[in-house]
């Protein structure tokens, strides 16, 4: 019902923040959206999380569970490295010192590898079912957040979407929500297994060698200094890599969405010259963002190979006096090559933890937003409307301090018909909007039948009304389903009906599959007029108490032109209608005109009454036709 009709933008904005991509650092380096208030964002969260706390908790056991197996490995890898090296050295003594050459335990070594095989196999089989459990906690959660956010959305006012693009809202919706939904999936179980690894493997390292571990544990600083420094320094260009995308699909929605109009004032080569500006300006700064990034992983490999010096000459110095043996360095270093990996997904994770808590707390946005006021308990039903509509000392504005419609008083009796008429601005819809209690009045009353809308039941008082908008909506289905969105439990013969009254049904029986041809997405299928005898033939089937028109010719020829006014005929026959007009020349029939200007009715009668008296409608009306043109106004 708004006159501005927002548009579905693009997600460009995300760039290359879309995901949980990024190669082996992830989202190290790269800007991260936050969260104004984490904490109670996660809070929430959680409370949608904790109504499946026996999953959770069996997550965490399995997950703790797989750790644990799979971290035992090296150590008892390392068992079997001692078990030959200690074999092989008896072999030399004894050959050195010309006595028997004893043999290498290999059933000893045999029965490691099938307890190694035995610990993988387990140790996959909990992550499995860790896996398999955290994925249906995840979607379940997601479920009722969706199902939330799709309820509350049916309960907000029209004043919500007025003042947000459709773009904005399925944003949240859809990427938001799916954000969340893969970060509860995916990030949560790796957050879990990389913290207890990282546990698991101090500990182990501790029962190898206190002193390894301490040096091990020195190289972390320099992890932190290397990610910080390359970080702030790459953060930067991943912004204007953002910035430049954007721009660029801008660019390049615009000039394919209006490349008709590109041709025709041969905008090419600008076209052309402002894409390659910009996708230069977007290749400098993801070359110096991708990388600085990059620099990261050889950075902390040279902190890694450091550290990994160091354990292997002390952990040399320390076999060699028998501190610890062989197969305890080999185990040392398996584990300190493994004490990075879960450092840096946990950094990783930490990030779409942020990134994810952003979404939620947007999605938690529209679940907080101020509801339409509910029905009153003793609002009623009217059975059997008339369609007498009364607008009594009405005052309404959008902004507290900026009156829009101030003192309106209008009297409609049944079967009538109300052209409201005036400049882009003037209020027209915006009356129409408070007819069907899109908007609540500030002032005064509207009554239907003599009862005031507040104590009519929402449900009831919108069935009475049918509209054919300008803006036609279909949607992806048959033909014969959009005709009976007007009225879900009507038969074949009463859609069929419709049409003809409609004028639509020749057309539709000419189409291959008639009443069963499917609309795609756009209904691009059919012509715009088709589309109107369509919406035409819905409130038809409606048979609503009154109508809500606003003509919707202009973009047709004048034969379909004829036929949706014939339609539109046959609709307004004995109901209230209320006609909200671009052509003066529609209206002339019409018992009552409003002319609104400002949001107030400055003047009203029919058309011969208006005419008469020389004012702002007489200049409306002889603007559009003092040159012969049938020119529109609003």
């Amino acid at each position: 019902m708004s006159e501005d009709n927002g548009k579905v933008k693009s997600e460009s904005s995300r760039g290359p923040m879309g995901g949980h991509g990024g190669g082996p650092t992830g989202h190290l380096g790269r800007p991260v959206e936050k969260a104004k208030d984490f904490k109670g964002t996660l809070k929430r969260l959680l409370k949608y999380l904790t109504r499946r706390k026996i999953q959770i908790v069996m997550v965490l056991i399995f997950a703790a569970l797989s750790t644990i197996f799979s971290i035992l490995s090296p150590k008892i890898m390392g068992m079997i490295t001692t078990k030959l090296f200690e074999g092989l050295l008896a072999k030399y003594t004894a050959i050195k010192a010309h006595k028997p050459v004893p043999a290498i335990d290999f059933n000893y070594i045999k029965n490691i590898i099938l307890l190694l095989a035995a610990l993988y196999v387990i140790s996959a089989i909990f992550s499995y079912i860790q896996q398999y459990i955290m994925v249906g906690v995840a979607q379940k959660t997601v479920y009722e957040l969706r199902k939330d956010v799709d309820r509350k959305l049916s309960k907000l006012p029209l004043k919500y979407y007025d003042a947000r693009t459709h773009g904005e809202v399925l944003s949240r919706v859809t990427n938001d929500v799916d954000n969340i939904a893969s970060t509860l999936q995916q990030s949560l179980t790796q957050f879990i297994t990389s913290i207890m690894s990282i546990i698991g493997i101090i500990i182990m390292m501790f029962t190898i060698s206190p002193v390894l571990t301490f040096l091990c544990i020195l190289t972390l600083p320099l992890y932190v200094v290397v990610t910080g420094l390359v970080a702030k320094r790459s953060q930067k260009f991943f912004l204007a890599q953002q910035n430049e995308l954007g721009q660029l699909n801008g660019h390049v929605e615009e000039m394919y969405a209006g490349h008709v109009i590109v041709k025709t004032f041969e905008y090419e080569v600008e076209s052309i010259e402002k894409f390659k500006k910009v996708n230069d300006r977007l290749y400098n700064a993801g070359w110096k963002a991708q990388f600085i990034s990059g620099i990261i992983m050889p950075l902390m490999d040279f902190v890694s190979n450091l550290g990994f010096v160091v354990i292997c000459v002390v952990g040399g110095i320390f076999v060699t006096q028998k501190i610890i043996t062989i197969g305890d360095i080999q185990a040392f270093i398996q584990y300190s090559n493994q004490f990075t990996q879960p450092i840096i997904q946990t950094a990783n994770i930490a990030n779409i933890v942020q990134s994810a808590m952003a979404s939620a707390e947007r999605v938690f946005e529209i679940l907080d937003e101020t509801e339409e006021i509910p029905d009153n308990a003793d609002a009623v039903v009217i059975e059997l409307p008339k369609g007498e509509v009364g607008f009594k000392d009405v005052d309404f504005s959008y902004q507290k301090d900026v009156p829009l419609i101030e003192n309106m008083n209008i009297d409609v009796k049944q079967g009538q018909t109300i052209a409201i008429v005036g400049p882009t601005g003037a209020g027209k819809t915006t009356l129409v909007n408070l007819l069907m209690r899109f908007y609540e009045i500030d002032g005064g009353k509207i009554t239907i039948d003599g009862v005031d809308i507040r104590d009519v039941k929402r449900g009831s008082l919108r069935s009475m009304f049918g509209m054919v908008l300008q803006d036609t909506w279909l949607y992806n289905g048959t033909i014969k389903d959009n005709i009976a969105y007007g009225r879900l439990d009507a038969t074949d013969e009463e859609i069929i009906s419709a049409a003809k009254a409609a004028h639509a049904d020749r057309f539709i029986k000419a189409l291959p599959d008639g009443y069963n041809t499917v609309l795609d997405e756009e209904a691009s299928n059919i012509s715009q007029g088709q589309k109107q005898l369509l919406t035409i033939a819905r409130a038809i089937l409606a048979d609503p108490a009154v109508l809500i028109l606003d003509e919707a010719t202009s973009s047709v020829d004048s034969r379909t032109e004829l036929n949706i006014q014939k339609a539109m005929a046959e609709l307004m026959k004995d109901r209230t209608s209320f006609v909200i007009a671009h052509r003066l020349s529609t209206i002339k029939e019409a018992e009552m005109i409003l002319v609104m200007n400002k949001g107030s009715i400055i003047e009203e009668g029919n058309h011969e009454e208006l005419l008469s008296k020389g004012g702002f409608y007489a200049d409306l009306y002889n603007s559009q036709f003092s040159n012969g043109h049938n020119s529109e106004v609003g």
